[in-house]
């Protein structure tokens, strides 16, 4: 791995067992995530501002590997500090968005532009996407503290692919909950006008449309919502299995901040 100042700020580290469990699940359900891993050379991951303590990152590796078995992982920490031994195939470096000079398939940066400036984040991304193997994904995403309400950006080497919502049923009243837990790119983005504002307008109503089957639960009541925005024509990407979270994937062109 390349010496030298790594590329970013050191971040407050919360963490916490199993906080980024719903982010790990769409990974490794996505068709995109797992046919790029399976594809890959060298299946190589890493794990970005893992925190004060390595936990998330042990359990993306041993998620990831019911997709591909030989993934390595590395986890990479401003912090000189945070750095800690590794085992069971997961190691630990100091580095930031230069990546260490690493090239991985797959990079995962959880709850670090949300630290950064709105202005930050095209730097960041570059650099990430500039990093990347042939064929690379990055997930940048946000969450509270224990992991009930989540959302994250896809992208490749040519920008940002998707965003995805996923939230716990019984943790949000309505999908505008989710708003507070917006990825840096569209957090200050949610205001009248904007295409992520328009998005969660239309799924509240959708939500609210769909009240007549909360007796039955938040799940099924959030697949007829799914239902319905597909319905009024919003890019809803089809889900392949009943999961427990509820998850809203668009493309990024129908969320992308006005310029």
């Amino acid at each position: 791995m390349r010496e030298g100042k790594p590329d970013g700020v050191i971040t407050r580290g919360t963490t916490g067992i199993n906080r980024l469990r719903r982010s790990d699940r769409w990974l490794v359900h996505s068709p995109v995530v797992a046919r790029t891993l399976r594809d890959a050379p060298d299946p190589l991951i890493v794990d970005l501002g893992y925190g004060a303590m390595p936990v998330t990152t042990y359990e993306l590796a041993s998620r990831l590997r019911t997709v591909r078995g030989d993934v390595r992982v590395v986890g990479l920490e401003i912090d000189p500090d945070r750095v800690v031994e590794g085992r069971d195939g997961v190691s630990f470096a100091r580095g930031g968005f230069e990546l260490a000079g690493l090239r991985p398939t797959l990079i995962r940066a959880f709850n670090v532009l949300r630290q950064y400036p709105e202005d930050a984040v095209d730097h960041a991304w570059g650099r990430l996407r500039d990093g990347l193997a042939p064929g690379g994904l990055i997930v940048d995403g946000t969450c509270d503290e224990l992991g009930r309400r989540c959302a994250w950006v896809l992208l490749d080497r040519d920008g940002p692919r998707s965003l995805t919502l996923a939230w716990d049923p019984f943790a949000a009243d309505r999908p505008s909950d989710i708003a507070e837990r917006l990825p840096k790119a569209l957090i200050h983005r949610n205001v009248p006008g904007e295409r992520i504002h328009d998005l969660l307008v239309t799924a509240d109503r959708a939500w609210a449309t769909s009240a007549g089957l909360a007796p039955f639960g938040p799940r099924t009541r959030w697949r007829e919502t799914l239902r319905l925005l597909s319905d009024l024509g919003v890019p809803v990407a089809p889900q392949r299995r009943r999961i427990r979270d509820c998850v809203l994937t668009v493309p990024w062109n129908y969320v992308e901040p006005g310029r």
